[in-house]
Parts: C-alpha cells; structure tokens; sequence
C-alpha cells in the first residue's frame, strides 16, 4: 500500500493519530481505514457495539490498535475512549474521521498543514452543507449547532457539526458529562470557554444515500442536543461571559476599557446610549440573580452592545446596593401606602424590606425607569460632545 510520506512523518512528529469510532458501518468501513491508512498507521479504532459484520471487518486489521464496546454506548463515548487510548499511547493530538464514508481522508493533509501554523488549536472540517444530496435536517441541524455555540462562546463557526475534526487532546477538558452526539458539542463548547482556538478549515464531503448509515434519532438525540444546550447557555450567561467580562476589566483596566469599548466601539452613539439605559435598568431592577442573564439575553435581542449593556448593570454592585434599595422604597413610598411602619436610614433590616415588598418591588421600577433614561440621554448627548470635538480636531 502506498504511503504519503511526507504527512506520515510529520504526524508522527507532532505525535497525531486518528480515531475512527464506527457503529454498523460495515459498508464503508473497510474504505475508510483503507484510505486512512494511507496516511498513517497510527490509528484507533472504536467498535461501538456493532451488530453487523464489523467485528469480522476488523479482523484483518489486527495491526491496528482496537477497543471494542459489549454494546452500544454513544458516539461520545466512543470518541471519548478513543481520546483515553491515544494518551495512553502518548499522542498530542487527534484527528476523528467518521466511518460512514462522507469523509476524505486526503484532507488529513489539511489539518496537519494547519497545526503547523498554529499549535494547540481545535479544528473541525468545514462542509459544504449546499451541495446535492445533503439531507436538509443535517443543514438545518448544523445552522442550528453554529447560533447556539455562538451565542454561547462569542466564536461564529461556519460548521459546528462535522465529525472530521483535529483535538490537542492535553489541552481539551479532561471529564465530560455527555456520551452520545451531543458530546461533539459540549467537548467544542468547553474547550472555547478554556480558551483554546476552535476553528474551521475547510473539507470535502461526500453524502452517497445508497451507503451511508446515521444512527441520529432525530427526536431523542435533538431533545438531549437542547437540553445540553439550554445548561451550556445557563453556564454561559451566569458564570462565563462574567467571567471573561471582568478578566477583560481587569487586563485593559477601567480607563481603558471605557476608552475602548465605550468610546471607541463601532456602535452608533444611539445604540450605546440604549445599552448603557438597558443595563441601569436592569441592574436596579429587583431581578437578583438573574440580572446578567436578563441583560445579556435582552442585548442580544435588542442588537445592543453586551459589553456596554453588561457593565452599567453593575451598577446595583455591593458597596451600592443599601442606596439602590433605600431609593426603591422612598420611591415607592410615594406610590403604595403600607401598613407596616418602615423608617428609612441605615437601621434597616432585610426583614424590614419583606414586610414593605409591594413598596420595594414598584418603587424599584419606577427608579429604575427614571434613571435608565437619565443615563441614556445623559450618556447620548456625552458621546455625541466627545465626537463632535473630535471631528473638529
């Protein structure tokens, strides 16, 4: 069998191997080892529980290195065991290939011509989902997979689907909570919010109906692909895009950022102002708990800057809370008569709040309506003076 040198010795210099995870696809199995083969020798290979003659297949490739399921246990697992095995092994790096057929194993060139220009990234291979005999639930499902690991890692990808993809496995998370499809999901997902560059390159695709096999049960498997993704969004508005938020703060320092991100931003100066309303808004609204991602999910809705949006939402942060709630009641006291005496000064006491709540919860609004719009329209007219003065200079 020929080999291609050249991609041979340099997976085997940058310690790269394939995993091949496989469940009934007898049909195409042979072709896909066979042509990975011409590559590189180091390869994986994952037998889900196969009930057809894929045990039988791999019988003559004993030279290669095989973990066999007793039965079925997911695609996720499958590739997840592959990934232990290859540590094992001391690999740096993964390269999966699906055993369906739809994949060319002429583009592990691709990946590895990538990994030379940049070290420790995550790539997965890029299909053209418009060309014949692409099923349109794939397409679909893909367009769908790409807006949710935007909206939850910030990174747009143009396919966040395909199973031809290139892992630094000492980089990845090392424990998952998903085992079936979905875990190409979570691992792209996690590993962004790690740090670690996801990013396409381009591949082929082949979709032949007459021999490919998908196991995708499109109610069960798309039900757990939305719970997945309704708890990486949660994680997301609640912990990461705080995190990477202040982690920013913290890099540029307040000056800077405000320079950069307010000043500076490409947005017009309506929709900083709106961002900026939203976020005092929000912040002194009584939505504990929840104000990040209410202001975050509304941002994106509404088209406004989150960074801008996300940072005048603080503005109910600790040292300022006592004056946020006293203002809330003292308004509110205007509004609703209460039958509980509250005497409005530093005394008060969270029990205190409890017993006036109708008080606080429409004084709180109000507040925070009137000072959303100062803040607006303050912030408008500044932005508008700053680049006035600016155009003049």
């Amino acid at each position: 069998m020929h080999t291609s040198f050249p991609v041979t010795e340099r997976m085997e210099q940058y310690k790269v191997c394939v995993v091949v995870p496989t469940y009934n696809n007898h049909k195409t199995l042979k072709r896909v080892l066979d042509s990975v083969l011409q590559y590189t020798s180091n390869v994986i290979v994952v037998n889900d529980g196969s009930t057809d003659t894929t045990s039988q297949i791999l019988e003559s490739y004993s030279h290669l290195v095989q973990i066999h399921h007793s039965k079925n246990r997911g695609k996720g697992m499958a590739i997840r065991n592959g990934f232990k095995k290859a540590l094992e092994l001391d690999f740096n790096y993964a390269i999966t290939i699906d055993s369906d057929g739809q994949h060319f194993a002429s583009d592990i060139t691709g990946f590895i011509d990538a990994l030379e220009n940049e070290t420790d990234v995550l790539l997965i291979g890029s299909r053209n989902m418009t060309q014949e005999n692409v099923p349109k639930k794939s397409s679909f499902g893909n367009k769908f997979s790409n807006f949710w690991f935007w909206f939850e890692t910030g990174n747009k990808l143009e396919d966040t689907q395909s199973g031809f993809r290139m892992y630094p496995l000492r980089k990845i998370p090392k424990h998952y909570f998903t085992n079936k499809f979905e875990f190409e999901i979570e691992v792209i997902v996690r590993s962004a919010w790690k740090g670690i560059p996801v990013k396409n390159i381009p591949v082929q695709v082949l979709y032949d109906p007459e021999e490919r096999v998908s196991h995708f049960r499109p109610f069960k498997d798309f039900t757990r692909i939305s719970i997945l993704n309704t708890v990486l969004v949660t994680i997301a508005l609640i912990y990461i895009k705080p995190r990477d938020f202040y982690r920013k703060l913290k890099k540029k320092g307040l000056k800077k950022f405000f320079l950069e991100n307010v000043l500076e931003s490409s947005d017009s100066n309506a929709r900083k102002a709106f961002s900026i309303a939203l976020g005092v808004f929000i912040g002194i609204c009584p939505f504990w708990g929840f104000q990040t991602i209410l202001v975050l999910s509304l941002a994106v809705l509404l088209k406004l800057n989150k960074a801008i949006a996300f940072a005048f939402s603080n503005i109910s942060f600790p040292p300022l809370i006592p004056f946020v709630i006293y203002g809330s009641l003292k308004v509110g006291s205007f509004f609703v008569t209460s039958d509980k005496s509250l005497i409005l000064n530093t005394d008060m006491t969270f029990a205190d709040i409890q017993k006036n709540i109708a008080q606080y919860v429409v004084g709180s609004f109000i507040l925070a309506t009137f000072m959303a719009v100062l803040f607006g329209f303050t912030s408008y007219l500044l932005l508008s003076l700053v680049g006035n003065y600016k155009n003049k200079k």
